[in-house]
């Protein structure tokens, strides 16, 4: 057995009334999670523990904002793990500033938030609200199979407000333990890989050197924003509601895009024989990618997401691993030196000379991070390959041309 989590998000429709109340939670939430922030960093050495930033502000919270006990502890746990990260990276010698909670979400457990088949009862400043899913028919999108799977246990979920739409998305986490569709045969020698880099000019780029460019999205979202500013000046009521009009049509549009880019990551596994497909991990992206904007973050979480569902379908395995100098390691001799990567666009290594897209260089190297951590598996040193545009590599660096 194996433990499956996903994501599935899905859009709230609620009343004015209910609405307003779901935004002042969401304004003292925030500043309950910053409180407790600005709390730890009156100290040298930032707190980090639970149990000690609870008894320095839970009080302080519950007595200036309205929020009950479980969305205070909520706010508290949320800023604890970005102090607890911010420490972590300090500690590997790595810039941090202190965090600040600016993006209008909630964090619910399933205390403060009760999930039904098609509504959700979530806790605000004044009592509960329910909110109705607007969810598509059955069978039109895979993704809410999760929700109406009774095999998917519902783990807890997170409200955004999208203001530019004035509209309430709800991510809901679930989780189930299923029977791995990837059998131990032994016969792991076999194993092929597929390692996959995300960025903003190519969404999306493979080991086996297939490119989706992000050159289409990255228009697209130019020219919505360029329409959403002009209908933010004119302010009229016909603005508004065709601003709304436009965010729902965006998010269909960039959905319906990252559905084809997923479907096509996963036949080129299939084209390959893969059994895992190979992320980086997408915790920080904004942070490592140039010029990458919380946009860019959603899409490539939910590129992840769709890619993961669709794998497993097919008996795929979906990880990620840590992309640590991913981008400055030569894939092909080894050598891992910042002067590598020559551009944004093209990776030149210093020493052995290989020149290359500096994406397709990435994506061999998150698959080799891949082979290397498998051999540290239970699985009793069997080899792992990294496909490629023609052929294999294991982790020794060996190549196995393709069977003619």
């Amino acid at each position: 057995m194996v433990e499956v989590r996903r994501t599935v998000v899905v859009k709230l429709t609620v009343d004015d009334s209910d609405a307003a109340l779901l935004q002042e939670t969401i304004e003292e939430y925030l500043w309950a999670a910053n409180y407790v922030v600005e709390d730890a960093w009156q100290d040298e050495y930032k707190p980090t523990s639970k149990q000690q930033l609870h008894e320095r502000t839970y009080t302080d919270v519950r007595e200036q904002t309205r929020l009950q006990a479980n969305l205070v502890q909520s706010a508290r746990n949320k800023a604890a793990e970005a102090i607890k990260g911010v420490v972590a990276r300090w500690q590997a010698g790595k810039d941090a500033s202190r965090p600040q909670f600016t993006t209008p979400s909630v964090r619910y457990d399933k205390r403060s938030a009760t999930f039904h088949d098609d509504h959700v009862s979530l806790s605000t400043v004044d009592g509960r609200i329910e909110a109705d899913y607007v969810l598509p028919p059955e069978g039109d999108n895979p993704q809410t199979e999760y929700l109406r799977d009774d095999d998917y246990e519902i783990t807890g979920a997170t409200l955004q407000y999208r203001e530019a739409t004035d509209t309430f998305f709800l991510h809901v986490g679930t989780r189930a333990e299923v029977e791995s569709e990837i059998p131990d045969t032994g016969d792991a020698e076999h194993s092929t890989v597929l390692g996959v880099d995300l960025g903003i000019e190519q969404l999306a780029v493979t080991s086996t050197g297939q490119f989706w460019s992000g050159g289409l999205l990255n228009h697209r979202r130019r020219e919505c924003e360029r329409v959403r500013g002009n209908l933010q000046q004119t302010g009229t009521e016909s603005a508004h509601r065709t601003l709304e009009q436009l965010g729902d049509r965006e998010t269909r549009w960039v959905e319906d895009y990252l559905h084809r880019v997923s479907k096509s990551i996963v036949q080129e596994a299939l084209a390959h024989d893969c059994e895992t497909i190979v992320f980086e991990e997408l915790t920080d992206i904004r942070e490592r990618l140039p010029n990458a904007k919380q946009f860019h973050a959603w899409a490539f979480r939910r590129l992840y997401d769709y890619v993961a569902y669709k794998a497993e379908a097919e008996g795929i395995e979906t990880t990620q691993v840590d992309p640590a100098y991913t981008s400055q390691r030569c894939s092909k001799c080894g050598t891992t030196l910042a002067e590598n990567r020559s551009s944004q666009a093209r990776f030149c290594c210093q020493k052995c000379g290989y020149e290359v897209n500096a994406d397709y260089n990435a994506a061999k190297n998150i698959g080799v991070r891949y082979l290397r951590a498998g051999q540290k598996s239970p699985h009793g040193g069997a080899t792992r390959h990294l496909a490629l545009k023609s052929g294999t590599l294991n982790v020794n660096g060996e190549y196995s041309p393709a069977a003619q």
